[in-house]
């Protein structure tokens, strides 16, 4: 059964069929109670996703966001060369049946969100993407949405990107049909502080342990820190400095801070003593 025909059924058994909405409603922030958000890693050639993911599925365990409707994609590579470093082990354990890879399975990771987007667009929910690389994926996302519904106001997909770089190696005519078609938001770089979203990209070595109190939260962290030790550099992969010092970089999280709203989280101290907070 093609891909059409299964969006086709699903919203025939919707209650209702908003999938083409006014431009005058699309939320201008996320709303927890219908939204959905993506977070991609591209995971080539740069360790910095290990640990954003590591600080992500973290952040999830503050009760506000329990409940929040979320997908994670690894390989949303673009252009760049080198070669890709693989996070299955560290997104099994973090993730669980919550992600698909996109580098060794990208048509089954592409139905996948579709139809994930397919619900939330059809529950009055749009779609969030935290770009934790490149937009080649985004772009397959947004063509097969429109091909399969083509009534669908696309601005309801919002695109967030942080890294100048990561738009050099995305394809450019793809990059250019997203920020036409889809909501794109470019916001300062997660790299770097005080620049009006939060900087986590630290050389510092930093006791995360001790504001992690959970047994498996701190595996993850475990994991991503050894995968992260094992894969900087090698083999011509690129050489994350502040990793190498023994800091922290989870820098393509603060695409997720902007989308919810927590960009009072200035580094990677507050974003811990975030963690740390009784609710």
């Amino acid at each position: 059964m093609c891909l059409k025909t299964i969006i086709s059924l699903f919203l025939f058994t919707c209650t209702t069929n908003t999938i083409a909405q006014d431009k005058s409603n699309i939320a201008a922030k996320f709303q927890l109670d219908k939204d959905l958000l993506l977070v991609h890693y591209d995971c080539k050639t740069d360790v910095d996703d290990l640990h954003s993911a590591a600080a992500f599925v973290t952040m999830l365990s503050k009760p506000k966001y329990l409940d929040l409707n979320y997908f994670a994609v690894g390989g949303t590579y673009g252009m760049q060369n080198g070669l890709y470093v693989p996070p299955n082990s560290l997104f099994d354990l973090a993730f669980g049946k919550r992600w698909v890879d996109a580098h060794n399975a990208y048509d089954k990771a592409l139905k996948t969100v579709t139809l994930l987007s397919v619900k939330a667009l059809s529950l009055n929910g749009n779609i969030w993407i935290a770009e934790g690389g490149q937009s080649d994926f985004t772009f397959d996302i947004i063509k097969t949405l429109r091909k399969a519904i083509p009534n669908l106001d696309t601005k309801r997909i919002h695109v967030i990107q942080h890294s100048d770089w990561n738009e050099e190696v995305t394809t450019p005519e793809k990059l250019d049909f997203i920020k036409s078609a889809a909501t794109y938001h470019k916001i300062p770089d997660g790299n770097s502080t005080q620049n009006g979203t939060p900087g986590f990209r630290s050389e510092e070595v930093f006791p995360w342990a001790k504001n992690i109190k959970d047994k498996h939260l701190a595996k993850v962290w475990e994991l991503a820190i050894q995968l992260g030790n094992q894969y900087n550099g090698l083999e011509n992969r690129y050489l994350n400095k502040a990793i190498e010092k023994g800091g922290l970089d989870f820098s393509d999280f603060a695409e997720v801070c902007w989308i919810l709203g927590l960009e009072k989280l200035e580094d990677t101290k507050a974003y811990f003593e975030f963690i740390a907070e009784k609710d």
